[in-house]
């Protein structure tokens, strides 16, 4: 029986965040192990950017279109919700080469969407079965782990830039695990964007504060920030790039996950 592996990056904005995650998804399609989901739950939707693939619909608006359809089944070609849901998910999935991609969209809207999100949350489940690895880039919180999917998280990897501020957003989201339905398995800290090969004392200090396992550090890159200026896919970072041969050697110490 196949055993999906789920890894989910969070972190507050401004940090690198979907960076990270792209070049976690890449990290995955490199080293040939597996079919790869990445799921975009961050409201912003910007995975796709950094992966260089298209988007056009996401499970919001997926949840919108049931949520407001006039006619029942009628105006779901005859289909349950559930049904209709399950088929419109699969819609929504991006097909690539090397991965798929599912982007969760924006929050909920005014109305009552409790109905539409409990099924939602069966279909993500459904299709995330199929992947050996499933690799979301999440929000700044991790709150809507339990309301976008039932998963469990085998590796959660919380990205901060080299400041006390950050540091401290990132102990905070290490706190959120205990709140959370979704049960986590092991967490580490990766640290992007530094100047030097080392953290001040403060930074070390606050990382052993919040009890932190610091997984390593990724350089500030030039590569990296021209890319973003052309708005170019993070995936398109050179083999020798210093940010992904440094995160490369990271994951390869985690064992990719696995």
């Amino acid at each position: 029986m196949q055993v999906t592996k789920t890894i989910a990056v969070a972190g507050k904005g401004g940090t690198g965040k979907t960076t990270i995650s792209a070049l976690v998804i890449d990290y995955l399609a490199r080293k040939q192990k597996g079919a790869i989901l990445a799921i975009d739950a961050d409201p912003s939707t910007n995975l796709n950017l950094a992966l260089g693939v298209p988007l056009y619909d996401t499970v919001g608006d997926v949840r919108e279109e049931s949520a407001t359809a006039v006619g029942g089944s009628a105006a779901m070609g005859g289909m349950s919700k559930l049904d209709y849901l399950d088929f419109r998910i699969n819609e929504s999935l991006v097909e690539e080469t090397a991965f798929d991609l599912l982007a969760m969209g924006r929050p909920e809207g005014p109305g009552c969407y409790c109905a539409a999100n409990n099924i939602l949350r069966g279909s993500v489940d459904r299709l995330a079965d199929a992947y050996d690895y499933i690799v979301i880039d999440n929000e700044a919180g991790l709150e809507h782990l339990s309301r976008r999917t039932t998963r469990d998280v085998d590796l959660l990897l919380i990205v901060s830039d080299p400041s006390l501020r950050g540091l401290i957003a990132a102990g905070r989201v290490a706190e959120l695990i205990d709140e959370l339905k979704t049960s986590v398995g092991e967490t580490y800290l990766i640290v992007n964007r530094v100047i030097g090969d080392t953290l001040s004392q403060p930074l070390m200090e606050a990382i052993g504060q919040y009890n932190l396992r610091l997984a390593g550090l990724v350089p500030a890159d030039s590569a990296v920030t021209e890319l973003d200026a052309l708005g170019e896919p993070i995936v398109k970072l050179p083999a020798d790039a210093p940010s992904r041969l440094s995160l490369d050697a990271i994951l390869d110490s985690l064992n990719g996950g696995s």
